[in-house]
């Protein structure tokens, strides 16, 4: 987990802190859980330094002036989270996706090109 955290930042910095990281051989996979929210109520930015940010805002409900309230825990509010990106990521084939309240960004990663291996015959 340490480099993880040294990669990405700083893990908790939000009241929204419904993240998880996978790293596959092929990709850096974040998941989000982000229930209530429209795709249209959350950004995915990434900046020329490596840098994966989330970002979106949760509105307070509205008061129906007939309902009486005895007791509000869902949080509201705007949030954003940063993620400083590996060296070895293909920054222009970031996709992103939502589906029942969980935003998935994929972030593939370079392939890594294997040395060509020359046989040399050895005389003598």
């Amino acid at each position: 987990m340490a480099m993880i955290s040294s990669f990405f930042g700083n893990p908790r910095s939000s009241i929204f802190d419904p993240f998880s990281l996978d790293e596959t051989p092929e990709a850096h996979v974040f998941k989000a859980d982000l229930p209530g929210l429209k795709k249209e109520e959350v950004k995915v930015e990434v900046e020329d330094d490596r840098v994966l940010q989330i970002s979106g805002q949760r509105n307070v409900e509205k008061e129906d002036k007939n309902d009486t309230w005895h007791r509000v825990e869902r949080s509201s509010g705007k949030f954003t989270r940063r993620f400083r990106l590996p060296d070895n990521v293909k920054m222009d084939q970031v996709k992103a996706s939502m589906e029942n309240g969980v935003l998935t960004v994929t972030v593939p990663k370079l392939e890594v090109k294997k040395p060509d291996v020359k046989a040399i015959e050895i005389s003598g």
